[in-house]
């Protein structure tokens, strides 16, 4: 729970930003983060639902078939061909792990990592790599992957229909305050006066 008066608002980083990220750790040998945030960035997937992929749900598919932590909700996600080959490249440098074991374990390899310390990591890491955005945290992966498609759609209010789909959202209005969009509409208007 956020103490009064703290901003708890987590911001997005550019398309640009979030694939150099990517393939900065899987050249500086961290395959286990390039891959969390790849997931995060391709599919918009809560962090719940990252961390409980297990291998034979992401090798040699099309599509990640799950039902969703928060929501119950059974989804399935397209895994396009840049996301299959950094799930390969990932797998491989993690020392192929059998398809039934979790993605994402403690360096252990005795459970799943919890949110908390991907929370910790990700602001190291943004920090190492120059990564700028409010308040960073999992909810980054997840804004970066809405703000990407709202763009390539052409801002349109279709795409944030789509969205609040993908999200499971109950409407269009909590998508636009989720990823900002309604504050920077409001702070526009400001803009709009002229004399």
């Amino acid at each position: 729970m956020a103490l009064k008066g703290q901003r708890t608002t987590t911001g997005y980083i550019s398309w640009n930003d979030f694939t150099s990220l990517v393939l900065k750790l899987q050249r500086d040998k961290e395959p286990k983060f390039s891959l969390l945030i790849g997931l995060g960035g391709f599919t918009g997937l809560r962090i719940s639902d990252i961390l409980s992929l297990q291998w034979n749900q992401l090798l040699n598919k099309d599509v990640i078939e799950l039902d969703e932590k928060k929501t119950g909700k059974y989804r399935k996600i397209k895994i396009n061909q840049d996301l299959k080959l950094l799930i390969l490249a990932n797998h491989k440098a993690m020392g192929e792990p059998k398809g039934d074991t979790l993605v994402f374990v403690n360096k252990y390899g005795t459970k799943q990592i919890n949110v908390q310390w991907v929370n910790v990591k990700l602001k190291e890491i943004f920090i190492k790599y120059n990564i700028k955005t409010d308040n960073p945290s999992t909810h980054t992966l997840r804004k970066t992957f809405g703000r990407k498609v709202w763009e390539l759609n052409d801002y349109s209010e279709k795409s944030l229909v789509l969205l609040s789909e993908l999200f499971n959202h109950s409407n269009v209005q909590i998508t636009k305050r989720y990823l900002g969009i309604k504050e920077q509409e409001l702070l526009d208007v400001y803009d709009s006066l002229s004399m």
